[in-house]
This record gives structure tokens, C-alpha cells and sequence, in this order.
């Protein structure tokens, strides 16, 4: 069965820092700029009718990178809730809130706020810390839909711990391109891949 729109999209947004490198400044420095391309993909995906976007910001094991880098990818978390807030969004930020790499600014949103198109950001997040959760009565990431398709920046063919109940049938498109590189044909050119696919879920 062929589906015209994804109704859930998964993002992993990497390559920030192979891109800095690649421009001669600091690893840090990647991840604000891949803030801009992030609120760009929110809205296309809220003016084509997406349902639900769930987006890595960072994940447990990103934090045993050096301070300035877990410094650099906990600001631009903030940033891009900050920016796309207001903007049709219903706002989810999942992950490890007891941990102190967790942004208290974004507390508030361990339970979803705002009316629109739902979006869930990976924040200090860990597929074992999910899946912990069926001890005490839940999947962690119990509010988030089924996945239908995952886009993947900066080459990598590897989920990398993303939402990996959610992800049991999603399709996986991957782009070379590094991250802070976004270009809307890249996102457009995932969506006429997807249409093609022969989604039977194991039907």
C-alpha cells in the first residue's frame, strides 16, 4: 500500500560537527547552525498536513562529549523550542529529566503544550531510559505515535537509538548531505521516495 504523506516523521539532524570542522572553526559551533534549518523543516511539515515530527536534539551518550560541545547542542535545543513555540506546535521534549544536562528551560514541556502539529524533541534521550519505563508502568515515549518515516542527515545508515518502538516499520531515507547543509529539496526529495515505497507493514 502506497500512503501520499507520512502522517509521523522521525529527523536526525547529524554531521553538526564534521560541518564546523569542515568550515575551519571549533566542533561546537556546528549546532547553531543547524537551528535555522530545523524551524524550516517544522513548517513545511505543518503547511503539507504532517501530523507529528519527532526530532534528535541530543541523546545520553552525547553527553560524554567535552563541555563545550554538550554546552553548544543544550542551547540550541532551547533555541529551536523557543523559536517554533507559538508557531502551531504541541510541544513534547522527551528524555532523562532527572540527569543535570536536562535544560530546565525546558521543563515545562515534559508534558505536551501548545495546539498544532505535534512535535517531540529528543532532549537527553536513551532508547534503554525508554524502554526502562515498562518496569514502572509505560514506555517512556508512551505519547508518541508509530513512526512511518525516518529522514537521516550526514550519511549515516544507523537509527543511533532513535525511538526504536515507534520506528518498528518506519522507512529509513538518508541524506549525505550534513546537517547545517539542509536544503528543502533534500526533504522533498524524501517524500517522493516514500510515496514509491510498498508500505504492506509486514502485511
Amino acid at each position: 500500500m502506497r500512503i501520499a504523506l507520512p502522517q509521523h516523521i522521525g529527523f536526525i539532524p547529524d554531521g553538526n560537527r564534521r560541518w564546523a570542522q569542515d568550515k575551519g572553526l571549533a566542533r561546537e559551533h556546528g549546532y547553531g547552525f543547524g537551528i535555522e534549518p530545523g524551524v524550516r523543516l517544522f513548517e513545511r511539515c505543518r503547511d503539507i498536513g504532517v501530523k507529528e515530527m519527532s526530532i534528535y536534539g541530543f541523546t545520553r551518550d552525547n553527553t560524554k562529549r567535552p563541555a563545550a560541545q554538550k554546552v553548544a547542542f543544550s542551547e540550541a535545543c532551547v533555541r529551536f523550542v523557543d523559536d517554533i513555540k507559538g508557531r502551531g506546535a504541541a510541544l513534547l521534549v522527551l528524555g532523562d529529566e532527572d540527569s543535570g544536562v536536562f535544560p530546565k528551560e525546558l521543563r515545562v514541556y515534559r508534558e505536551r503544550q501548545g495546539v498544532g502539529m505535534k512535535v517531540n524533541l529528543l532532549v537527553n534521550y536513551g532508547w534503554d531510559w525508554d524502554i526502562e519505563g515498562l518496569r514502572h508502568g509505560g514506555l517512556r515515549s508512551g505519547a508518541v505515535s508509530r513512526i512511518d518515516l525516518i529522514v537521516r542527515w550526514g550519511g549515516g545508515r544507523r537509527l543511533s537509538g532513535f525511538l526504536p518502538i515507534q520506528s518498528v516499520y518506519a522507512d529509513f531515507f538518508v541524506v549525505d548531505e550534513y546537517w547545517p547543509d539542509f536544503t528543502m529539496d533534500q526533504f522533498e526529495a524524501a517524500l517522493r521516495w516514500f510515496r514509491a515505497q510498498d508500505r504492506t507493514l509486514g502485511g
